[in-house]
């Protein structure tokens, strides 16, 4: 007996506090972390928040018995990330913030957020959907999808540029389409999944007055390792996977060739651009 798609669904949106990209970028200190002082919600974090809406929407929202979870991991600042997030219509938060996570790379990120994910099971019930954006637009790395799947055992979906819910034998089943250079594909997998959503999949909402009123009052939970199980050790530096060794300033940008048209401006165009081999 096939199971209707537009059950209730319990989806959890990852979001994360990003610097600012108006602003450059800095390594700072001995370990060359990333300067987060100016930061904000990540703007690719804001096409899978839309996507989540979208589906607990034609569903009944939360009257229908849907919940939206925006869920972020970082110092107390990052909590920012889920502000925004109730703001533009999330249901609820929750912020995993413990100073040992300091410093993680995408694996102890992944490892982090899959306890987080596994304790709002044990607590709200089964999670359906993790949708996260197509990257972090600091790290940009596109790694933790992939890896919080592998640790949840949850079907992975990357890279979609549409969503939707169709049923199934055992109940609903993700339906995903991903765009290539000349070609699209569609993809199903079975729920539980997680998806990451490309900036192609809608136009993100921005929030409103009246969503920014109803944010004050929507609750947003603060998780410790200890809550979500985790051992300090296998996060932050000492259990990250990768280190930054070195940085160094990014180069001043040089002064252009300029190109007197005195008759033959065209030679001189392709003459520079075979120079550097870009023709």
């Amino acid at each position: 007996m096939q199971e209707s798609a537009n059950r209730p669904l319990n989806i959890v949106v990852l979001v994360k506090h990003v610097p600012d990209t108006q602003f450059d970028r800095r390594l700072d200190g001995p370990d060359h972390t990333l300067d987060r002082s100016e930061s904000i919600l990540s703007e690719l974090d804001e096409y899978a928040l839309e996507a989540a809406l979208q589906l607990a929407e034609e569903r009944g929202g939360d009257k229908g018995g849907n919940t939206v979870t925006a869920l972020t991991m970082g110092p107390s600042a990052a909590v920012n990330a889920v502000k925004k997030s109730l703001q533009i219509g999330a249901y609820k938060g929750v912020h995993l913030s413990d100073d040992a996570l300091e410093g993680s790379d995408a694996a102890a990120t992944s490892l982090a957020l899959a306890a987080a994910v596994r304790h709002l099971e044990a607590t709200q019930g089964p999670v359906d959907l993790v949708i996260t954006g197509m990257a972090s637009t600091d790290g940009e790395t596109s790694l933790v999808p992939a890896q919080l799947a592998e640790r949840l055992g949850y079907a992975q979906v990357t890279f979609a540029s549409e969503l939707q819910t169709v049923a199934g034998e055992g109940g609903p089943v993700l339906r995903a389409r991903r765009d290539g250079d000349s070609y699209s594909e569609i993809i199903e997998a079975p729920l539980p999944a997680v998806v990451s959503v490309t900036d192609q999949a809608n136009e993100p909402r921005y929030p409103n007055f009246r969503g920014i009123m109803a944010a004050k009052k929507k609750p947003v939970t603060v998780l410790s390792l200890q809550d979500v199980g985790i051992d300090p050790a296998q996060v932050g530096k000492e259990g990250s996977w990768t280190s930054v060794a070195a940085s160094a300033p990014r180069p001043a940008r040089g002064a252009g060739t300029i190109i007197t048209d005195d008759g033959n401006a065209g030679v001189k165009l392709v003459d520079y651009l075979a120079s550097q081999k870009l023709i």
